[in-house]
């Protein structure tokens, strides 16, 4: 079956990545240059993608720095040492994968994709409404709705391997699958060198996955 897998280079995209493999897709990958200032992210994803010998694998450059309104894609300050309690965080990038699954779909429908996988998470996350299953479920309904694949052939479907996974249980099923985590990477601020600031949303919740999964964590931190 040929699928399109989101792959930013973090830790959930590449256990996505892993759990497609094992259940032997034809993967198509598809990453996004989209402004955000963790592009290192990108160079793991082409690595990532290179060590699983995917059958081709897309970087989209789109500048959502033009809109701004995100810590990731303007000069606003990535917040650190606290997770945002409630509300939506200013890391939020406005309709990011309401876009990214919109381009997955163009892809999908063009490629004879059957699946979009997506690592969305909805337990150890950092409350972005677009990572939530009434998300996924609207979409997957504007897919049949509005595409010609799902008028036609009630495809792509969307999968979220991750969707009720803690972090750490995310972490237990990737080096199950042989995920190297160190060649992946979340942090929201790294430095030029592409180490992890330690500090933001991201780093806290992957560090925290790894204590409670009680594996080393393997991310380099400045």
């Amino acid at each position: 079956m040929r699928s399109v897998i989101l792959l930013s280079g973090g830790l959930d995209s590449a256990t996505v990545l892993a759990i497609a493999r094992a259940k032997e897709r034809e993967i198509h990958a598809l990453s996004f240059d989209y402004g955000q200032r963790h592009r290192i992210e990108l160079d793991a994803a082409r690595a990532i993608a290179a060590k699983a010998g995917v059958a081709e694998h897309i970087v989209f450059s789109l500048d959502l720095r033009v809109f701004g309104g995100s810590a990731l894609t303007s000069s606003i300050e990535v917040p650190k040492d606290a997770l945002a309690e409630s509300g939506i965080p200013v890391t939020y990038v406005p309709a990011r994968n309401i876009i990214f699954l919109s381009l997955a779909t163009g892809f999908a429908e063009v490629s004879g994709c059957e699946e979009i996988w997506i690592g969305v998470n909805a337990i150890d996350y950092s409350g972005y409404p677009d990572c939530r299953p009434e998300f996924i479920d609207a979409f997957q309904n504007a897919i049949l709705k509005g595409t010609k694949s799902g008028v036609e052939q009630q495809r792509p479907r969307i999968v979220t391997p991750l969707l009720e996974l803690s972090k750490a249980e995310i972490i237990q099923k990737g080096v199950a699958l042989g995920v190297d985590y160190s060649m992946t990477t979340s942090c929201y601020d790294p430095d030029q060198a592409g180490r992890a600031c330690g500090h933001c949303d991201s780093c806290i919740l992957r560090r925290r996955g790894f204590e409670e999964a009680a594996i080393a964590d393997p991310t380099r931190y400045r």
